[in-house]
């Protein structure tokens, strides 16, 4: 599939500022970036590598008290939907290094509180089957609500409520999975088929030694993301942290099929 993204970014600072970003799409296996171009004016930028090695952050120094920020990207999603239902978990003797980080648990992600329920609700299931078994499970017990949680809401809240958006979804995700004895990790993507068109929080588990996509709202397939981040939780995939107070001023994200 090839998709468009566009993205438009305005905020503004009490002074000037440094800001974090994650917001370009990855180049890796399975999407091919064929033309991409940020704007983000006079600012100086400086680019580090993402966690795990995926995508690019970038440090903005911003000389004014406003920001606008335009992105722009072709791509082609090569990679095909996975069969979970077929994958094994692999042995956690077996886990490599850098994966292993990805089985604990983390600020928003709090999986140590779900080890019970995890072996009573999905025990009796292997690896793809349970992972499946889970994201329906959430998909089935979970309303899709806008507003109803924000940057501080965690999964033991979501959990107990019952309501969120993706991002919350994704942490109930990581957490079930990770409790499970099998890593997961969040993944900050981009889908034409996200409703509203926004950032998109999705999760990848660690099943026959790599990574999937899965997305527990039921919006989006992996055929059709566009990974920007991959982290322990959105703590560490947001789009954009700012060492001052950050007003929005103006927001949009559209992606659509190129």
């Amino acid at each position: 599939m090839r998709i468009m993204i566009e993205l438009a970014m305005n905020y503004r600072f009490p002074r000037p500022n440094t800001v974090f970003f994650a917001l370009e799409a990855a180049k890796l296996e399975g999407q091919e970036v064929l033309q991409e171009s940020l704007d983000l004016g006079t600012a100086a930028l400086t680019r580090i590598a993402g966690d795990s090695g995926v995508g690019e952050r970038i440090w903005a120094q911003v000389p004014d008290c406003e920001v606008n920020l335009t992105y722009r990207a072709w791509l082609d999603i090569t990679r095909a939907v996975p069969r979970l239902e077929t994958m094994d978990a692999v042995p956690l003797h077996l886990i490599p290094g850098e994966v292993a980080p990805y089985l604990r648990p983390s600020r928003y992600c709090q999986s140590d509180k779900f080890v019970t329920f995890v072996q009573r609700r999905f025990g009796h299931l292997p690896g793809g089957q349970k992972v499946l078994a889970m994201r329906d499970w959430i998909e089935t017990n979970l309303t899709y609500v806008p507003g109803s949680s924000d940057v501080d809401t965690n999964v033991l809240e979501t959990f107990a409520g019952r309501q969120g958006v993706c991002r919350d979804y994704a942490h109930l995700m990581c957490s079930l999975v990770r409790a499970a004895g099998i890593p997961a990790r969040m993944v900050a993507v981009y889908s034409p088929d996200v409703v509203p068109p926004d950032f998109h929080a999705v999760t990848e588990v660690w099943l026959d030694g790599r990574w999937c996509l899965v997305d527990a709202t039921g919006m989006a397939q992996a055929d059709s993301m566009a990974i920007i981040a991959v982290g322990r939780d959105a703590y560490d995939v947001a789009f954009m942290d700012s060492q001052e107070p950050a007003e929005l001023l103006f927001q949009s994200v559209l992606v659509t099929p190129a």
